[in-house]
């Protein structure tokens, strides 16, 4: 046992030192061209300037993020000697490794394992260097540590989850699944407060704070999104639709794109009201360790699947909850991370490694999609499937099933109550 860490940061060492040689040599063709390192050293460098000026770039069109995303743009400035980009890039490896230590961590804890550890250190690197010019791991930085906090304090819970959400709206979605009752209150009051204090502090300190929110309800369909595989198969058929730089994205132009559009955003109102139904539905006593990490991967994923827009850096939010699953011996989630770690490999092949195929919507690029967003479909409908039946159903003696186990099979096991966890 006292080998996984040193085997766990030999790993983390290794695999972070390929990823920064592949974006150092991003400009190569399957690594795409350099647009990867171009997210940063050009967008993200351009919105400093303006943040560092006093205000958020309310007429970049391309940008779409809440005011909680200046002061993470702004970080590198902090450190002294290093070009805007190099800052950038210590920074998010920082962020990482951060993550790295809290699931190794939290797996040392009884009834815990290094598996999420693994995970998150094994699996980031199928996305290539991409999470190295993103800022998404400094917000799954704020996820994780907010889902692992809870058992010492819901303060800090609600806290992390909140300065998540100011950056990129989706961390708030890990506080779904506190305990229902007292912890649930607390997390959840904590996190209104700090949120909100935050970001009235990031309105007096910046001009344009909310300039985000006209910009993003004016995005398409991405070509990755579901709606735009559907897009992209139906210009087999005929259909006359191209795709147009826009929004920071590739998007699909055309016929009846603004009714897929449309289809999405009922449908990520169906993901909100199911999981509305499963809090309510969910049996208290049923909350056990793992249930707030599961409900938390449910919730991201049906978000994203349902989302007119799927990045590749999405995929950095799903690996971290699936990795914060892994800590616990009794999470529901295993089939789905398995998912994850597929559907992360094909992202890295269908961006940056094929991406002009993906563009032109040629058969390898809507192969790649189809494959991709079947895996991401597959894990959304287990995961909430699960976390359904180890939460809301009652097997047939009455007896409510948490973590594939009865209540009944626990006690004879002489294991803790759920209602104790």
């Amino acid at each position: 046992m006292r080998r996984h860490p040193l085997a766990l940061a030999t790993a983390w060492l290794a695999t972070r030192a390929l990823m920064l040689w592949l974006l150092a040599h991003n400009s190569q063709p399957l690594l795409g061209h350099g647009a990867v390192a171009r997210e940063v050293w050009v967008t993200y460098h351009r919105w400093y300037e303006a943040l560092a000026r006093g205000a958020f770039p309310a007429d970049d069109p391309l940008w779409q993020y809440p005011p909680g995303a200046g002061p993470v743009l702004l970080f590198p400035a902090l450190l002294p000697g290093l070009t805007y980009f190099r800052a950038f890039v210590a920074l998010t490896l920082v962020a990482d490794a951060v993550i790295a230590l809290a699931l190794t961590r939290a797996g040392t804890r009884p009834g815990r394992t290094r598996l999420g550890a693994a995970l998150w250190i094994l699996a980031l690197p199928l996305l290539l260097h991409i999470p190295l010019a993103r800022y998404d791991v400094q917000v799954t930085a704020l996820a994780v540590i907010s889902l692992l906090t809870p058992a010492r304090s819901t303060r800090a819970c609600g806290v992390f989850a909140a300065l998540g959400a100011l950056v990129k709206v989706w961390p708030a979605l890990v506080l779904l699944g506190t305990p229902k009752g007292r912890a649930s209150r607390s997390a959840w009051a904590w996190a209104a407060v700090s949120g909100t204090a935050v970001l009235l502090l990031l309105c007096v300190l910046f001009n344009h704070p909310l300039a985000f929110l006209s910009q993003q309800g004016e995005r398409g369909v991405q070509i990755e999104s579901f709606g735009g595989t559907l897009l992209g198969l139906a210009t087999h058929a005929g259909w006359p639709g191209e795709v147009r730089y826009q929004y920071g994205a590739m998007e699909f132009t055309g016929p009846y794109v603004a009714a897929v559009a449309t289809a999405s955003l009922a449908l990520t109102a169906v993901a909100f009201v199911l999981l509305l139904l499963w809090r309510l539905r969910a049996r208290a006593d049923a909350f056990g360790e793992a249930v707030p990490y599961d409900a938390a991967l449910a919730a991201v994923l049906l978000f994203t699947v349902t989302s007119r827009v799927i990045s590749p850096q999405y995929m950095i939010w799903l690996l971290g909850l699936a990795a914060v699953c892994l800590t616990s011996r009794h999470t529901t989630q295993r089939p789905v991370a398995v998912l994850l770690v597929a559907a992360t490999a094909v992202s890295a092949v269908a961006y940056p490694g094929l991406y002009a195929e993906v563009v032109h919507s040629t058969w390898t690029g809507c192969a790649l999609m189809v494959v991709r967003n079947g895996l991401l479909a597959a894990a959304a409908a287990l995961s909430f499937t699960r976390l359904w039946r180890t939460t809301v159903s009652v097997n047939g003696t009455g007896t409510t099933c948490v973590s594939g186990r009865t209540k009944s099979d626990d006690r004879e096991a002489g294991a803790p109550s759920p209602a104790s966890l």
